[in-house]
């Protein structure tokens, strides 16, 4: 009671983010780490407790927590104080609480990336060789240790392989190649996984009802998502996701929004335009989600993640059963996994990567997705390379991306989601008309003064088939890797039509070069068969034959002038020096 009669009001505590305030206090409340606490409750319970730890893994899987759960089991004394080590401390003796809230003398927790010296490792040192104040082990949690310096590292190994039996180390790392191998020779190495979403789906549930909090299975899939199974990941998330209020159940659509994600069937939508090549309705889908704050970088990371599922999906159906996923959506993956063939899903992958590369660097995200999507549906319709292949060797038959309709996607979402057929090569424009052979190009090359790209073709094209707008041809040696790319580029630049230029393993005519020296040795051994010319060989030992040139012919006499003079009108004792000469 206060001195004017009114009962006291108890100050609320500070607010803890639920990362915190539902850490985990013993290894019972550790989810996804089952093979860890087997091998470490098998240890303690025969007291053979390693000197040092080393915890890795992703951010957000338990690496701090389960090194601070070792500490309070190694000096856990019991609620009666008579208490051994164990995994399963009792959270009520004066060792638990203190270390559970980081005032523990003998429990220090070093920040090795704030303190990387050699000067900090020889300060923990100096440490160590006095017993514990009040524990029954000093423990020493290095939290990041990769962040340690070389030296600092090396001044660690001695003590790290000979402690004090009243030390124990705990070291957690994210990057755990960073760390020297001297100094993991010397640890019992734990790699924590990253958390199943069913696992995680139900931790968040359980979270959310300790809040008194209603979140519905589809936000908590949402956030999942989102974590990559990182359980501090989807804590910060779900709190963030509370902190809208807590009167109405959490949506799949608040935390979308909170997100800047697209939702789910929309990005199938957009997926599906793409593969039909509708390249108006893609753009039309995407300028929809961005006027409803989706990220143009989040839209293309959405369609990368369903390229890769709808892959695996077809590569293993039991990955459509991701809990994740809403069961509409699993029907339509399924559908797309049946439609789409690999090489057509392998392309979209590796295009969306370099998109998303794109997006980053342009000065606007959203235009440089736009051109992203266009290419996307004009790839889309091209052919797969076996087809390509057959066709240049003459068995085009049926293939998986044969014309015909593909069979359309079930599930709900508008518009139609038949994909279209893959389109045949369109016959050669008359602009290839003039080029029947190889020869015609070469002489094109020629015309256009590009030395470097006629020399390439002549000397390491080796032709395996031609026709107007498509070459195959088998690499010779020193055949730049690039050749078929730059010819193909520069006969559409030159000609105004599409080229088709492939490279085979198939064996291929001669190249033009390899014609050329073949027709002037067999003209040197002509000549070299002259008597005249064998003799001057034999005559000149070492001589050889350089080159043959045939001679040209002797210029016939101009035909004399109109006014010149006949022998035979002025007879034959007629002088030109003396005209009246008789």
């Amino acid at each position: 009671m206060t001195d004017a009669g009114e009962p006291e009001v108890e100050e609320a505590g500070p607010y803890l983010a639920l990362a915190r305030k539902h850490r985990p206090q013993n290894f019972d409340d550790l989810i996804g780490q089952e093979a860890m606490v087997r091998v470490l409750t098998n240890a303690f319970a025969h007291d053979r407790i390693h000197h040092a730890f080393i915890m890795t893994g992703v951010r957000g899987v338990g690496k701090t927590t389960t090194a601070r759960i070792i500490a309070k089991g190694l000096n856990c004394v019991g609620p009666d104080g008579k208490g051994g080590p164990t995994t399963s401390p009792c959270g009520l003796c004066e060792p638990c609480r203190q270390i559970a809230e980081g005032r523990h003398v003998d429990v220090q927790e070093m920040d090795a990336a704030s303190r990387t010296g050699v000067g900090d490792i020889r300060e923990l040192i100096d440490g160590v060789r006095y017993r514990a104040a009040s524990a029954r082990y000093k423990v020493y949690i290095i939290d990041e240790v990769h962040m340690l310096s070389v030296s600092a590292f090396n001044a660690l190994l001695k003590t790290l392989e000979e402690p004090p039996p009243h030390v124990k180390f705990i070291f957690a790392t994210t990057e755990i190649r960073k760390v020297p191998v001297t100094v993991l020779s010397r640890c019992q190495r734990f790699d924590l996984r990253r958390i199943e979403p069913e696992a995680m789906i139900a931790h968040l549930a359980r979270i959310a009802g300790l809040e008194g909090a209603k979140v519905t299975e589809g936000a908590l899939a949402l956030i999942t998502r989102a974590a990559e199974g990182s359980v501090r990941d989807a804590l910060s998330l779900l709190d963030q996701a509370l902190a809208d209020g807590r009167d109405a159940p959490v949506e799949a659509e608040t935390v979308r929004a909170m997100l800047g994600l697209a939702d789910r069937g929309r990005v199938i939508d957009l997926f599906e335009a793409i593969m039909r090549g509708d390249a108006a309705g893609a753009l039309g889908e995407l300028s929809r989600q961005y006027a409803e704050g989706a990220d143009p970088v989040a839209v293309l990371r959405d369609l990368a993640e369903l390229t890769h599922w709808i892959s695996m999906v077809k590569i293993s159906p039991a990955h459509a059963d991701d809990p994740t996923v809403g069961a509409d959506e699993r029907d339509r993956g399924r559908a797309l996994s049946a439609a789409l063939e690999m090489p057509a899903l392998a392309r979209m992958w590796q295009m969306l990567l370099k998109a998303m590369e794109e997006v980053g660097r342009a000065p606007n995200a959203m235009m440089a997705a736009e051109m992203a999507v266009i290419r996307l549906t004009h790839v889309s319709e091209l052919p797969p390379p076996e087809r390509i292949v057959k066709e240049l060797k003459g068995e085009a038959g049926p293939s998986p991306a044969a014309p015909g309709p593909r069979p359309a996607p079930t599930g709900g979402g508008g518009g139609a989601r038949a994909l279209a057929p893959a389109l045949a090569p369109a016959p050669a424009p008359d602009a290839l008309s003039a080029y029947q052979s190889l020869e015609a190009v070469v002489a094109l090359i020629r015309e256009k003064r590009d030395m470097k790209l006629l020399a390439d073709v002549e000397d390491c094209v080796r032709l395996v088939r031609f026709a107007p707008g498509r070459i195959e041809f088998c690499p010779g040696p020193g055949a730049p890797a690039e050749l078929a790319q730059t010819l193909s580029t520069k006969l559409a630049a030159w000609t105004g039509a599409r080229w088709m230029v492939s490279v085979t393993d198939a064996p291929g005519a001669p190249s033009i070069t390899e014609v050329r020296r073949q027709a002037e040795a067999e003209e040197a051994g002509a000549v070299a068969r002259h008597p005249l010319v064998a003799a001057a060989l034999e005559a000149f030992p070492g001589a050889r034959i350089a080159a043959v040139r045939a001679m040209a012919e002797p210029d016939a006499p101009p035909p004399p002038p109109e006014d010149a003079y006949d022998e035979d009108e002025f007879g034959d004792d007629w002088s030109p020096v003396d005209p009246f000469a008789e």
